[in-house]
């Protein structure tokens, strides 16, 4: 199965060590930018259906943190790293190319 590349936003409407959601063809996804790098991962929670991009971003761990909970997710993979979360989120490729992000769907 190919990807499909989407464009979901403008890379000047995600500030540097911040996360924003999108929601695009039924996926909710939250979109990490941290200085040039991007990520992009499933939006809610896997313990409990919550926004992770209201989270806080920690940029050394590359993690996302779920504000309802505490659970972090890492950005590159989607494994969460502390309880009570024990499922991963999906992650998404990222491109950007000049001032659009393009996140590749499934």
């Amino acid at each position: 199965m190919t990807a499909t590349e989407v464009k979901v936003l403008a890379a000047s409407d995600v500030a540097p060590g911040s996360a924003r959601r999108v929601e695009v063809e039924g996926h909710r996804i939250a979109v990490v930018r941290l200085g040039d790098d991007w990520y992009a991962i499933g939006d809610t929670c896997s313990h409990a259906d919550f926004s992770l991009s209201e989270g806080d971003v920690w940029e050394e761990e590359r993690e996302l943190e779920c504000p309802k909970h505490g659970s972090t997710f890492s950005l590159e993979t989607g494994e969460p790293r502390t309880l009570p979360a024990t499922q991963p989120v999906p992650v998404y490729r990222v491109r950007v190319d000049g001032d659009d992000v393009w996140v590749a769907l499934p």
